[in-house]
């Protein structure tokens, strides 16, 4: 169990987002595809979307607690973002399984570092951040 103190920190309740999503995104695509027959691709496509859906709204209100500009805006933003970390994955698996000739499970390794990193830091510091004002209020 995490303790509650640890709780204070965006990276840990990003974290906890983060397998939450993965959670749903799985749960999603196996309920599709053995239920009711929904090809893989569909149903994968269709968890990614239930997946950022609940992912953003945990973030702008759990990990971030976001008052900032308009909810439309930040979620514009946030599709931008995930959708660069999907390229991104994508890219990095193309150039370690191709280019460099590396197994696929380094491949997916390696996007499991470094994409996670890619989107907290966007997400902290461009869609969720907090404004100066409110930085030096809290401290």
């Amino acid at each position: 169990m995490i303790r509650r103190s640890y709780l204070k920190y965006p990276i840990i309740k990003y974290s906890i987002v983060g397998l939450l999503g993965t959670g749903i995104h799985v749960g999603v695509l196996v309920l599709l595809v053995e239920l009711f027959k929904v090809p893989a691709v569909i149903a994968t496509t269709i968890g990614f979307v239930v997946t950022l859906v609940v992912s953003y709204v945990l973030n702008r209100n759990w990990t971030f607690e976001s008052t900032g500009e308009g909810s439309r805006t930040q979620f514009l933003k946030y599709l931008l973002v995930c959708s660069c970390g999907l390229l991104l994955n994508a890219a990095l698996m193309y150039v370690t399984i191709h280019w460099i000739g590396w197994s696929y499970l380094i491949g997916e390794v390696l996007t499991t570092i470094i994409v996670p990193i890619h989107n907290y830091i966007w997400n902290r510091y461009w869609i969720f951040s907090v404004p100066q004002k409110r930085q030096k209020e809290a401290s």
